[in-house]
C-alpha cells in the first residue's frame, strides 16, 4: 500500500494535470450544456491537450470519462445528451486521469449560476469537511481518525455522510487498498505511514444517509430526493503530514 518517492512525483505529475482539468472545466459555461457535452470536452482535453488517458473510460466496462452527479445525485452520475445543466442546480463532476502508468482522481461540486443558500451551505460543508479529513492524515494516525473528523463535523451542521461508497487506496490501479471510511472512531482501523496513497472523497447529504441505485446500474441517488454534495482528492501521506497531489492552483487547505 505504499509508494516510493519516485512513484509519489509521477502521482503528483498525474495530480497536476487532472488539476488542470478542473481549471478549464471553472472557464467553462456549464449552465445549459448536456452532462454529456461536458463528458466530451474533458475527454476532448485530456487527451489532446494533455496527453493523458482518462482513466474512468473502460473501466468496469464504463463508457465514459466522468460522473456527473447533480443535485440529489450521490455519485456515479452517468452523462446523458438529454440531461441539461440549469441555473440553480449543484453539479459533482468526478475526473480521474492516468500518465505514466499513475491514476489521480478528483471531483469537484460546482454552483450553476443562482444557487439556493440552503445548496450552498450544503456544498460549503462538504469541502470543508473533506478537509478536515485530509487534515487528519499524518504518520501514525488511523484512517478511523479521518472519518471521525468528517463524520463529526457533517453531524455538528445537521448533515448525514454516506456510508454505502467510500474513498480508496490508488496508484498503478484506479482502486487500491486500503478503503477510506468517511466515518468511524478515533483510534481505530487502518495505522498510516508514509508513502501510503488514497483518495478522501466524502458524500454529504442533506437528508438521509440512505441511498439507492437506478436501474442503469450506476446512478445513485438519495434515499429522500433531497440534495447530496460531494469533493474528492488524492492524497499522499508524508513523513510529517499529508500532500495533496491534486491541489489546484489557488486552492488552500481550509
Amino acid at each position: 500500500m505504499t509508494k516510493t518517492p519516485e512513484e509519489i512525483e509521477l502521482m503528483a505529475e498525474s495530480g497536476r494535470l487532472l488539476a488542470s482539468v478542473f481549471v478549464h472545466l471553472d472557464g467553462m459555461p456549464l449552465a445549459g450544456m448536456s452532462t454529456l457535452a461536458i463528458n466530451d470536452e474533458v475527454e476532448r482535453f485530456i487527451v489532446d491537450e494533455l496527453q493523458a488517458r482518462p482513466a474512468s473510460k473502460g473501466q468496469y466496462d464504463y463508457g465514459f470519462v466522468l460522473n456527473c452527479s447533480r443535485n440529489a445525485v450521490v455519485c456515479h452520475g452517468v452523462p446523458s445528451a438529454d440531461e441539461l445543466v440549469a441555473d440553480g442546480d449543484i453539479l459533482n463532476l468526478d475526473i480521474t486521469l492516468e500518465k505514466n502508468g499513475f491514476i489521480a482522481d478528483s471531483s469537484k461540486t460546482y454552483l450553476i449560476g443562482e444557487v439556493s443558500a440552503r445548496a450552498r451551505r450544503l456544498v460549503r460543508t462538504t469541502q470543508e469537511a473533506m478537509w478536515k479529513g485530509i487534515r487528519a492524515v499524518r504518520p501514525g494516525a488511523t484512517l478511523g481518525d479521518v472519518g471521525h473528523a468528517i463524520e463529526r463535523y457533517a453531524k455538528k451542521a445537521g448533515y448525514t455522510v454516506v456510508r454505502d461508497f467510500c474513498g480508496h487506496g490508488i496508484g498503478r490501479e484506479m482502486h487500491e487498498a486500503p478503503q477510506v471510511l468517511h466515518f468511524g472512531k478515533p483510534g481505530t482501523g487502518l495505522r498510516l505511514r508514509e508513502g501510503m496513497t488514497f483518495t478522501i472523497e466524502p458524500m454529504i447529504n442533506e437528508g438521509t444517509a440512505r441511498t439507492v441505485t437506478l436501474d442503469d446500474g450506476w446512478t445513485v441517488v438519495t434515499g429522500d430526493g433531497k440534495l447530496s454534495a460531494q469533493f474528492e482528492h488524492t492524497v499522499a501521506v508524508t513523513s510529517d503530514g499529508v500532500r495533496v497531489l491534486t491541489l489546484r492552483p489557488g486552492e488552500r487547505m481550509m
